[in-house]
């Protein structure tokens, strides 16, 4: 903890106040929430920084979109327009952000799209035609305007939301009672071999509800690293130095991964969802072969020239329990037709 984050700790009850007011705002009904007659999954987390969201919500598109027609909507974080948006596979990552367009290129047939205000993106959604069947809600766990059918809270192993505290002195967004809202718990960024004495340790600490189910999942980087007209193996690079940059909350796993596979790089940090100045890129221009995150990908590809910028591709692996998770969701799909 940072000498600033120690001397706003006074700050702490009053901020813990001010969120748990308003929620209870909401849970009594004296704030609107809008329900919705259709599926609504929102997936996010309680702290500030990276615990996985855009790994899960490619999860859920590869595992629902062969069963409904889908939309995601994000804030589209740090992005230079406003206002309810459709993302193309066309669009900038200044226009649109970069996770949303990540998500559209790699998933061209469902609807991406950005908006701040939950509420009016998902009512924008819905008059499309054709209409979404299912939205995703990208980050939207304090989105309390809207109240999605079905919540995916995410927490990350090395930093359990239950061993932290409320900003500005912690990284928590509000008290560890917000947890209580979720229908799952997804403990992400996991080893690996994490063992069931481990995960036992765990779930006793994050003190689950009756109703709630909890799961563990880890990082699984792709064999290939990936450019823009080919594909390469990451074995095939064990002798070539190469740049890394990353510009996401934690970049360390990556690291550990390269290091573990004894890979010969230079490791460039920058803040999560950083943009890049154009001294910055003139500099990185200059790198011979640089291989970056896939959201870092999206926001630097237009800038440097195909053939020097690769990134690496990552997806979510459960730990076990994969099809008892896949089942949940789709028994709320289910549940939500049958209601109809």
């Amino acid at each position: 903890m940072n000498l600033l984050r120690k001397i706003l700790l006074p700050i702490v009850p009053f901020y813990y106040f001010v969120t748990w007011l308003r929620n209870k705002m909401y849970d009594f009904g004296i704030k609107k929430s809008n329900t919705y007659d259709f599926p609504v999954i929102a997936v996010g987390n309680l702290s500030v920084g990276g615990t996985g969201k855009s790994p899960m919500i490619e999860y859920l598109i590869r595992l629902l979109n062969d069963k409904k027609y889908l939309a995601t909507l994000s804030r589209g974080y740090k992005r230079e327009t406003k206002g309810f948006r459709v993302v193309t596979a066309s669009a900038s990552a200044q226009e649109v952000g970069d996770e949303p367009l990540q998500f559209k290129k790699k998933f061209n047939d469902i609807i991406v799209a950005v908006d701040a205000d939950r509420r009016n993106g998902i009512a924008n959604l819905r008059s499309l035609n054709p209409k979404p069947e299912v939205i995703l809600l990208d980050d939207a766990y304090q989105h309390r305007k809207v109240k999605a059918g079905f919540y995916i809270l995410l927490t990350a192993y090395y930093d359990l939301y239950c061993d932290d505290i409320v900003l500005p002195t912690g990284n928590l967004r509000e008290s560890r009672k917000g947890a209580d809202r979720a229908n799952i718990i997804v403990v992400t960024k996991c080893p690996e071999l994490l063992s069931l004495e481990e995960r036992k340790k765990i779930e006793r600490k994050l003190a689950l509800k009756p109703n709630q189910f909890l799961f563990f999942t880890s990082i699984a980087y792709g064999e290939n690293i990936v450019s823009v007209s080919e594909t390469k193996s990451i074995h095939s690079i064990l002798d070539r130095p190469f740049t890394l940059i990353t510009g996401v909350a934690n970049p360390t796993p990556l690291i550990d991964y390269y290091t573990s596979l004894g890979l010969m790089f230079k490791h460039i940090n920058f803040p999560d969802h950083h943009s890049f100045t154009n001294k910055e890129l003139e500099e990185l221009k200059t790198h011979e072969f640089i291989i970056t995150t896939e959201k870092d990908y999206v926001r630097l590809s237009s800038h440097i020239p195909d053939g020097k910028l690769w990134y690496q591709p990552i997806e979510v692996s459960f730990v076990k329990d994969a099809n008892l998770f896949d089942d949940k969701l789709m028994r709320y799909l289910n549940d939500s037709d049958s209601s109809r």
